[in-house]
């Protein structure tokens, strides 16, 4: 008794790793279920996964404090060094960076030429930004509707299951295509909220890196106006 006692206590695990085996698997099925729809999100998840980490990697390197970089360039142009003030922001690859250089490129027009300049390299710089952001903020609006157009044809095609029934209509029947209908407006869901919470907080780093481009323009200018 007591051996047989042992030998079921060693089969435990085993039957505790096929359990969880199967539950896998059993969740890839579900996914299965989901058909072409559930394809389609799973496109849409990669790509906007893909748009974050591009994003996140380029508006990090924008972010850069470009204290040090304003220092270094009021320092040569309080000396009349233009060139070597130049030299610094070629060296800097931020918005900050090309928009100073390209206003100590026309420092010798108007203050109405150099605020022109500016801002026309700071549209570019924003632009650049921005690219692709837009598409995250379209995939968190389409995939809910994605997915509520798979639950609407998972549904169609358990209709479609019971009108082909004769007789008692049975939950196996039905199965596939209310696993459609359920999965498809769950991973819709999921890839559309998944796609708002980026498209916000992409949207609130590029504010942070406007802001800085704001102060170093604000700056710039106000040297240029300065007795020295």
């Amino acid at each position: 008794m007591n051996f047989l006692s042992i030998l079921q206590g060693t089969e435990m695990p085993e039957q505790g790793m096929q359990g969880t085996f199967e539950e896998s698997v059993s969740l890839f099925q579900l996914l299965e279920k989901g058909g072409i729809t559930m394809v389609i999100l799973g496109v849409l998840f990669i790509l906007a996964m893909y748009i974050l980490a591009n994003r996140v990697l380029t508006i990090r390197k924008a972010k850069k404090d470009p204290t040090l970089l304003l220092d270094k360039v009021k320092a040569q142009v309080l000396k009349g060094d233009i060139e070597a003030a130049k030299k610094y922001c070629a060296r800097d690859t931020t918005p900050m960076g090309k928009m100073l250089e390209t206003g100590l490129k026309h420092i010798s027009s108007n203050l109405n030429t150099i605020e022109k300049s500016i801002e026309n390299v700071a549209k570019i710089e924003l632009y650049k930004l921005e690219k692709n952001v837009g598409m995250v903020g379209m995939i968190s609006g389409a995939a809910p509707m994605i997915g509520f157009f798979g639950t609407v044809i998972g549904m169609i095609n358990a209709f479609i299951a019971i009108s082909q029934e004769e007789g008692s209509v049975s939950p196996k029947l039905l199965s596939s295509g209310i696993y459609e209908a359920m999965i498809t407006t769950a991973g819709g869901l999921a890839v559309g909220i998944f796609a708002y919470v980026s498209y916000n907080y992409l949207v609130r780093q590029i504010e942070d890196v406007v802001h800085k481009m704001e102060v170093v323009t604000i700056d710039f200018i106000e040297l240029l106006q300065s007795p020295n």
